[in-house]
C-alpha cells in the first residue's frame, strides 16, 4: 500500500479546519495546519465588532457532520459562533501550528513536492498543499484625500478598538454593508450624535430571528437545517430568475421599510437604486430603527476627503467628528491570499490571474499540481449558506488526496477543463443579477469572481467526486 500523501494546509477558519476535520473522519491523518493567529476561528475570531453575528440561521451554518444541539437563537452571534469552532476542532487541535505565517509556497518540480515558507524563516514541505484563507479577510479602506489628516480615533469594523469609548461622542460611519448593518444600531444609544454615509442602500429583509431554549433533537435540526436549506434555495433561485422574481423579493423589503421608517424624506434617502441581490441583501430588524433616531443623521452625498477633524462631502459640507469607523467591508480582488504561490515553471499565481481569479470548480488552477483553494473563486453565494459549499470542497479534496494515495500521481487540472470553466461561469454570471450594478462582487473591469451562478445542489452534484479525466496526470514522487 502506498503512503499517505503529507497535506498542509493554510488556514484556520471554517475552510480550513473543515478540511481538517474531513480529513480526520477519512482516515487520513498525515495534515499540518498552518494558522497564524494564535488560536483557530478566522473571520469570528478577527471580527469581534459590537452585534456581530450570522445571517445565516446556526442550524445550516454549522457542519453537517458535527450539528450543535445548543445554540442560542436561531441566528447565533460570533461568540457563539466561535465557540462552536474550538469545540469542533478540538479533534484536531494538536494538528495545527498556531503563530505558523505562510509568505511563501513553491512547487518543487523535481520532487513533486511544495515547499511552505514561513515568516519566522522556517520551512515545510508536502505532497499537497490546500489554501482556506478566505475571501473576506483583508480589509477595504478607500483611497479618500486626506486619510492621515483625522486627528481622532480610527478603526475598521474588521478590527474593532474596545478601547475607545463611544459614549457622547460624535462617531461617523462609513458604509451600509452588513458589518455596519449590525453595529450601528448596537453603538447608536452610547454615541453623541453618530453619522452614518451610504454610498447606496441596500435591500433589507426582516430577520426571524428567535431565542432558543434548552436542547434541540438531532431529528429536529436535521429537520430545521433541511428547511433553512429550502429556503436559501429558493431565494437564490429567486434573486437568479429574472426580473420579476427579483421584483417579489424587492416588494417585501419595500414594505419592511415602509413600516420601519415613517419619515418619508429618510424613507426615499434610504430606497436602494439597484436590484435586489445585485448588492448583498440584508436581514435585520434594527436596521432602520436606529437610523431613524434623532439623534442619527444619514449622509448620501459622496465624501471627497477626510479632513483633520472629520469628512467633507461633494456639496461642500463639512460632517465634524471625534471618532471614525470603516464599515466597507473587504477586498477580494487577490482572494485575500497572504502569500506568495509559485507552480510550475515558476509561475506566480498572482501573475497568472492577473487581476481576474479563477479556478476549475474554485478549486484548481492549472499549472499548481496538487494546489487547492476553498472558499476559492466563483464559490460565494446570494441566498444560501457558505458552509454547504465549504462541505462540498472538503469532501473534493479528500477524495483527491484518496486518488493520490492509491495512484501515486501528481494532480493538475487540464488547461483546456479550467478554460471551459471560465468561459461558463463568465457567459452564466453576465446574464446575472450581479452584473447590473458595481459591488464588491466585481474586480475593476467588471467580471465577477466571486459568486456562484447557481444553487448549492448544483455545485454539490458537479463536486461530487473527483473525475480524474479533468486533470493531467503525472508521475508522483509519493514513495512505496
Amino acid at each position: 500500500m502506498r503512503a499517505q500523501p503529507e497535506v498542509v494546509v493554510i488556514g484556520a477558519g471554517f475552510g480550513g479546519l473543515g478540511v481538517a476535520l474531513s480529513l480526520h473522519r477519512a482516515g487520513f491523518d498525515r495534515f499540518t495546519v498552518l494558522e497564524r493567529a494564535s488560536d483557530a476561528g478566522g473571520v469570528w475570531r478577527d471580527n469581534t465588532y459590537p452585534g456581530a453575528a450570522c445571517d445565516v440561521p446556526s442550524s445550516l451554518y454549522s457542519y453537517s457532520f458535527a450539528p450543535s444541539t445548543s445554540w442560542p437563537r436561531r441566528y447565533s452571534a460570533q461568540p457563539d459562533i466561535l465557540r462552536y469552532l474550538r469545540t469542533t476542532a478540538a479533534v484536531v487541535r494538536d494538528r495545527i501550528r498556531f503563530g505558523a505565517e505562510v509568505v511563501a509556497a513553491s512547487f518543487d518540480e523535481t520532487r513533486n513536492r511544495w515547499r511552505i515558507d514561513l515568516a519566522d524563516g522556517g520551512t515545510v514541505e508536502a505532497d499537497v498543499l490546500v489554501c482556506a484563507v478566505g475571501q473576506l479577510s483583508t480589509p477595504s479602506i478607500p483611497a479618500l484625500p486626506g486619510l492621515g489628516r483625522f486627528t481622532g480615533e480610527v478603526f475598521h469594523s474588521a478590527a474593532w478598538r474596545h478601547d475607545v469609548d463611544l459614549r457622547g461622542r460624535r462617531v461617523a460611519v462609513v458604509g451600509t454593508g452588513a458589518s455596519a448593518a449590525q453595529f450601528v444600531p448596537e453603538i447608536a444609544p452610547l454615541t453623541g450624535h453618530l453619522t452614518v454615509f451610504q454610498r447606496s442602500a441596500p435591500h433589507v429583509l426582516p430577520k426571524p430571528d428567535a431565542r432558543l431554549t434548552g436542547r434541540s433533537h438531532p431529528s429536529r435540526l436535521r429537520a430545521a437545517r433541511g428547511g433553512v436549506w429550502l429556503a436559501g434555495e429558493a431565494l437564490t433561485g429567486l434573486l437568479n430568475a429574472g426580473r420579476l422574481s427579483r421584483a417579489l423579493v424587492a416588494a417585501v423589503a419595500a414594505a419592511h421599510r415602509r413600516v420601519q421608517v415613517r419619515d418619508p424624506a429618510l424613507r426615499a434617502a434610504l430606497r436602494p437604486a439597484t436590484q435586489p441581490g445585485c448588492k448583498r441583501v440584508l436581514f435585520s430588524n434594527d436596521w432602520y430603527p436606529a437610523l431613524s433616531r434623532p439623534d442619527v443623521g444619514v449622509v448620501t452625498e459622496p465624501i471627497t476627503e477626510v479632513t483633520e477633524h472629520g469628512l467633507r462631502t461633494g456639496d461642500g459640507r463639512d460632517h465634524p467628528a471625534d471618532v471614525l469607523i470603516w464599515g466597507t467591508g473587504f477586498t477580494v480582488a487577490g482572494f485575500g491570499l497572504p502569500l506568495r504561490i509559485t507552480g510550475r515553471s515558476g509561475q506566480d499565481l498572482a501573475e497568472a490571474w492577473a487581476g481576474r481569479p479563477r479556478a476549475h470548480l474554485g478549486l484548481t488552477v492549472p499549472g499548481f499540481p496538487n494546489l487547492f483553494l476553498v472558499y476559492g473563486p466563483n464559490t460565494n453565494l446570494g441566498g444560501n449558506s457558505v458552509i454547504t459549499m465549504i462541505e462540498a470542497q472538503c469532501r473534493y479534496v479528500v477524495s483527491a488526496v484518496r486518488h493520490l494515495a492509491e495512484t501515486a500521481t501528481v494532480l493538475e487540472v487540464r488547461r483546456d477543463v479550467a478554460e471551459a470553466f471560465d468561459r461558463e461561469m463568465t457567459a452564466r454570471l453576465a446574464r446575472g443579477v450581479w452584473s447590473t450594478c458595481s459591488s464588491w462582487y466585481r474586480t475593476a473591469d467588471g467580471s465577477i469572481t466571486t459568486n456562484w451562478p447557481g444553487g448549492t445542489w448544483e455545485y454539490l452534484r458537479r463536486t461530487a467526486r473527483l473525475r480524474a479525466a479533468d486533470f493531467e496526470p503525472v508521475p508522483s514522487a509519493v514513495e512505496v
